[in-house]
């Protein structure tokens, strides 16, 4: 198969019952044992994939060798016995902290065999080996092979190591025969595994940190399938060759991964990644990962493809689905006679009728479709567009016809843009997926939206394109511009429609940007947004499209929260487009009115919320960074935080409100303490600034979460955002305390923070604080900015 997750490998592999007949590779070196030499290729850093796994397994049968010679040597006459290798070993692949996973079998009685088993265990132990072990006779093996689906899947892969041979290869080839008289068993209970398998692992080819072995796309669905056409299951010839090219790419990973590490593993974690690539011989992580993700692309669909068709009933009658489009034995097949030489357009017309009907393209057409398909050069057929959207508007029930027609690179056919985004991986915590398909995602998600729209066409395909830029050079939003500047007009857009395209690329981030980091109750705010989209149909585009980006991102990425920011942001800026003046739209979130009568009485009044704490207190010179150490202490990630001061009164202090909202674990969050903690902090009873100091001597670092770590503290006006405040953003990486320390910089340096906007992104975090003089003037001295830098700067370093 020439599919586009086919990935070059040195070694090949045939089926499941050659890896017992294949010589095993014998490595020469001045040491003295076959331990020394199988210590010598786990240092050999040289030897990599399938060459390494190959040579160990070769030093280790000949160690386990040994170790039965010698504890043979004392035996006057030793009792019947062979020493079988299963698992990874007897597939001769050992990665360099693999286990070793070995049966002894024996004809003789317990007391014989127990000192001989003794002789072998206690060295490998000794040896510093994680062994996989079992003592059976040959009886218990064979019934244990009859009913253990585990166990008889072992057998078809064991090799002999020691002892009899004769035993040995009975105990072999009887494996071999039990599975084959029982196909049609362990092919259904090797399926429901599968599936089971699949249900509960991520998938390898899009998720952050994937498992190589157990993910869906990994190790275990090849050797699955090798499995199966043990039992008679027929894969076609191309699909085995693309499965055999696509194991070695995932078990030269899974080398690289124990090099790198040094420990057993299969799931190829964030941290691990760069050091695996240096061990594997990749060119750096992200291509490393991009070759893992396309391998494992291939090895589900063949996958999926191939269980698909196990206990299918066949028919053969048709029911015609859309011209020259069948659908036969559950399968979207090509009528006869039809030609997508001829018919260039075919190939939409049977994937809508896939995403309609929930139906498999057939093999047949799939591959008829790959040959004669021609590249769309220039401008789309006449109503492909309007087929292409069609394809989109089905939503989720999209994305497997879309990765079946990516299989065989017919989406870059049509789309030559489409190549560079293909298995293009984005290590970052922040997205779950590889970019093509968080684009798939996308625009899944925003076909569930197309009723909110006048234009679903639009909001689909701008869903689609609107990460295009990613994997280029540049800045991925204007490269993914001009891009589909040129695209649009091909797919047969006027003017208006490629310009509202573009501006869906443009503005991608826009509403989650200012929700997230600026001061809604602003006017300046409503008005740049309203400047900046233009018109209400864009602004509902545009509301679409981030509500479809990012559910498509990831979990951390929408929330309540974010939303009501979104939808509020969004009504004020639809007021205004609509003829509307900014300041007709009173929309107040803090403080509310309960809050003013609060703030009224000059006392300090503390409210806990489900996921938040709204604190009244006297407007002393650091209430603000009080509250946000105190939320740190009690290792609170704080999601967003406003401030609101009032004039002093009569007879008390001007007081200050400040609402705070966190995320919540899991097992949920008991205020008791942390209210306490608030009020001693209030009243200048605890030390914040040694109790963080010591929380962060303690903290447990946590794993990174992105593959490039943030850069140093910068510091940034944003004068145009507010007509009433200075507005300054901070990025920086995330620390115990740091909303504390730069609150109270700001504190130090003479300007009181009237709005703040927190987000941890990653390892780092964006903050918004809109801040005013201590008499209520903008920061505009120069050299009172600078100091306000270097402050903020040095507290965040």
């Amino acid at each position: 198969m020439e599919g586009r997750g086919r990935v070059a490998a040195s070694a090949r592999r045939g089926t499941a019952l050659d890896a017992v007949r294949r010589p095993t590779l014998v490595i020469v070196a001045a040491t003295d044992t076959a331990l020394d030499r199988r210590t010598a290729l786990i240092l050999d850093h040289s030897l990599r994939g399938r060459a390494l796994c190959t040579a160990l397994s070769g030093a280790t049968d000949e160690w386990l060798r040994e170790l039965v010679r010698a504890a043979c040597a004392d035996e006057a006459r030793a009792p019947r016995f062979a020493l079988v290798a299963v698992g990874g070993f007897g597939r001769s692949e050992l990665a360099p902290q693999s286990d070793i996973d070995v049966v002894l079998v024996h004809d003789t009685k317990p007391n014989r065999i127990e000192p001989i088993a003794s002789a072998i265990w206690y060295p490998m132990w000794d040896a510093g080996v994680k062994l996989g072990h079992a003592v059976r006779t040959l009886d218990d093996q064979l019934d244990l092979a009859r009913s253990d689906l585990d166990t008889a899947t072992a057998m078809l892969t064991a090799r002999p190591i020691a002892g009899d041979a004769e035993l040995g290869r009975a105990v072999v080839e009887a494996g071999v025969s039990r599975w084959r008289k029982r196909r049609k068993r362990w092919l259904h209970d090797l399926q429901l595994r599968v599936r089971e398998r699949q249900a509960g692992a991520g998938d390898v080819a899009y998720i952050l940190e994937p498992d190589l072995k157990d993910g869906h796309g990994g190790l275990r669905d090849v050797q699955s399938m090798w499995w199966a056409m043990a039992a008679g299951f027929d894969l076609p010839e191309s699909d085995a060759a693309s499965l055999d090219d696509c194991y070695n790419t995932l078990l030269s990973a899974r080398v690289a991964l124990h090099r790198a590490t040094g420990r057993p593993g299969d799931v190829l974690r964030l941290e691990d990644q760069d050091g695996a690539a240096t061990a594997g011989g990749f060119a750096d992580a992200d291509v490393l990962m991009s070759e893992v993700s396309a391998a494992a692309r291939t090895i589900a669909w063949i996958s999926d493809e191939g269980w698909g068709r196990v206990g299918r009933v066949t028919a053969g009658k048709s029911v015609a689905l859309a011209p020259d489009v069948v659908l036969v034995d559950g399968e979207v097949e090509l009528a006869e006679g039809s030609d997508p030489a001829a018919d260039s357009a075919l190939v939409l017309r049977v994937a809508v009728a896939a995403a309609r009907s929930r139906c498999r393209i057939g093999r047949r057409s799939l591959d008829l479709l790959s040959d004669k398909t021609p590249e769309w050069t220039g401008s789309w057929p006449v109503g492909a567009a309007d087929r292409f959207v069609a394809l989109l508007l089905e939503g989720h029930d999209a994305i497997p016809v879309l990765e079946a027609l990516d299989q065989r690179n017919l989406i870059t056919r049509l789309l030559p843009e489409w190549g560079p985004v293909q298995s293009c991986p984005q290590r970052n915590a922040y997205h779950r997926f590889t970019v093509d398909r968080h684009l798939w995602e996308a625009a899944a998600n925003a076909a569930d939206l197309a009723d909110r729209v006048t234009r679903p066409d639009l909001l689909v395909m701008g869903a689609l394109f609107h990460d295009l830029g990613k994997g280029r050079p540049g800045d991925h939003t204007e490269v993914g511009m001009e891009l589909v500047r040129s695209i649009a007009p091909r797919l047969g857009y006027n003017v208006a429609d490629t310009d509202t395209l573009v501006a869906m690329v443009e503005h991608h981030l826009l509403l989650p940007d200012v929700a997230m980091r600026r001061d809604l109750t602003d006017e300046s705010t409503i008005q740049m947004v309203a400047d900046a989209v233009g018109t209400v149909e864009r602004l509902d585009l545009l509301h679409a499209l981030t509500e479809a980006d990012s559910k498509a991102t990831g979990s951390s990425a929408w929330g309540s929260w974010k939303e009501e920011l979104v939808s509020g942001l969004t009504d004020r800026v639809r007021h205004v487009l609509g003829g509307g003046d900014v300041d007709e739209v009173t929309w107040r979130l803090f403080p509310d009115a309960d809050t003013l009568t609060r703030m009224a009485t000059g006392e300090l009044h503390i409210n806990v919320t489900e996921d938040g704490v709204v604190v009244v207190a006297p407007d002393v010179l650091g209430s603000f960074s009080r509250v946000a150490g105190v939320l740190s202490l009690n290792g609170l990630d704080v999601l967003s935080a406003q401030a609101h001061t009032d004039e002093a009164q009569l007879g008390r202090l001007a007081m200050m409100a400040s609402q705070f909202r966190v995320v919540v674990p899991d097992e949920g969050l008991d205020w008791v303490p942390i209210v306490a903690d608030l009020r001693a902090a209030l009243r200048g009873q605890l030390a914040i600034e040694a109790r963080i100091a010591e929380r962060a001597r303690t903290y447990r670092r946590r794993r990174a979460t992105q593959a490039r770590a943030p850069g140093p503290p910068l510091l940034t006006f944003h004068d145009e955002a507010s007509s009433n405040a200075t507005v300054l953003e901070v990025r920086c990486p995330s620390k115990v305390g740091i909303l504390h320390r730069i609150t109270k910089a700001l504190g130090e340096v003479g300007v009181d923070i009237r709005h703040a906007t927190v987000q941890t992104l990653g390892m780092e975090v964006v903050d918004t604080f809109y801040v005013r003089t201590w008499d209520g003037g903008l920061v505009v001295d120069p050299d009172h900015r600078a100091e306000l830098e270097r402050a903020v700067l040095h507290a965040a370093s």
